[in-house]
């Protein structure tokens, strides 16, 4: 069996002395319901021969609607999460208007059964969290990514 990997960007701010992560929130109907536990970092699906950072600054725009800052990256390391799924993540600096975010879509069939095929986006919105509310909102094998940001940033 192949792992799947993902790459993604931890986009963060500062405001004053408060540090603030950018957060997805997936869309469809599964998650439409879900909030605790359920945001993510920007990320996406890593391809054989793909430059993992590069994966990670396509996903982030392709699920925000804007490119990632041109800045260097900061890596952030290698988390499995609990499906298997390995997940690469890079710190970058800069800030994102949430109101002005959109996603790409994808397509399934909706409802199971039906033969209706319904678009949905990738990601249904994203959002400004402090450290506090992004441990609660980030699935729990993301939740590392944060302390290593933190570490990255001699804080």
């Amino acid at each position: 069996m192949t792992d799947r990997i993902s790459a993604g960007i931890v986009l963060h701010r500062h405001l004053g002395e408060r540090l603030e992560v950018l957060l997805a929130h997936p869309g469809g109907p599964f998650h439409a319901s879900r909030d605790l536990g359920a945001w993510t970092i920007p990320k996406g699906e890593v391809e054989p021969g793909e430059e993992l950072v590069d994966v990670a600054r396509r996903e982030f725009a392709e699920e925000t609607g804007h490119p990632s800052p041109a800045d260097d990256p900061v890596s952030l390391g290698t988390i499995r999460q609990r499906g298997g799924k390995l997940v690469h993540a890079w710190a970058l600096r800069g800030d994102l208007d949430p109101a002005a975010a959109h996603s790409n879509t994808f397509s399934m069939e909706w409802p199971p059964r039906s033969g209706r095929i319904e678009a949905f986006p990738e990601i249904d919105r994203v959002a400004w969290f402090d450290l506090d509310e992004a441990r609660l909102r980030l699935k729990e094998a993301q939740v590392p990514f944060l302390d290593r940001l933190v570490e990255s940033l001699g804080r």
